[in-house]
């Protein structure tokens, strides 16, 4: 199969993201197609399955407690709809290689200012995780092993340190963007091929034809 490109990957996953979120509630076999294409977006990308299952059991508990209060019928069908965009999306994110967001995110139609602030937080969420990893590392150091000792270790204190060490050190990665020329702009470029724009246009097609059936079935 041709590889796809940073971009292109990009808009496939943000397509399939909005076909699946705009169907019509309880079109279950509508959403099981776009399940079927995730499951097929994800193999097709190798997304790491260990890391995938980890961050999708995390964001699911999470919805859970947003869906839960509307009711057994209607929550189930927004979690599994949730299941597939999150698959989507994450296995988007897994596979993308470091520092590469900024490549793929120059080639949407979006403002300026709104990509690199979107690129900035991005940064800022990779130093966050950083700082967690190095932070657990030296709970363990201190024989708080296991998911027990972590929980003992993650007291306010330890929030409060997080949070000054990882806005410490992201100053310290803007101070070194400014050394290095950096003036309010990343200076990518990234554009589609006219058979990106192709694959683009026919996954749009697939997904109105899977989408708008659902509200008149």
């Amino acid at each position: 199969m041709p590889k796809f490109s940073l971009p292109l990957r990009l808009h496939l996953s943000l397509i399939i993201v909005v076909g699946t979120a705009l169907l019509k509630y309880g079109a279950w076999l509508y959403l099981g197609i776009y399940g079927a294409i995730a499951l097929f977006w994800a193999t097709r990308l190798r997304a790491p399955v260990g890391n995938l299952s980890k961050l999708l059991g995390v964001e699911l508990i999470f919805m859970a407690f947003l869906a839960l209060p509307m009711g057994w019928e209607k929550a189930s069908f927004l979690l599994v709809r949730s299941l597939v965009c999150l698959l989507v999306m994450n296995s988007f994110v897994l596979t993308l290689p470091s520092h590469s967001f900024g490549i793929a995110l120059k080639s949407l139609p979006l403002p300026a200012a709104f990509k690199e602030s979107l690129l900035l937080a991005g940064q800022y969420i990779e130093i966050l995780v950083s700082e967690v990893q190095r932070m657990q590392r030296a709970a363990q150091l201190r024989g708080l092993g296991g998911a027990t000792g972590w929980l003992r270790y993650a007291s306010a204190a330890m929030i409060g340190s997080l949070y000054l060490r990882s806005l410490n050190r992201a100053e310290r990665v803007y101070a070194a963007m400014l050394v290095r020329g950096y003036q309010g702009s990343f200076p990518l470029e990234s554009s589609l091929k006219t058979s990106d724009y192709l694959v683009i246009l026919a996954t749009v097609a697939i997904a109105m034809g899977i989408t708008i059936p659902s509200y008149l079935d």
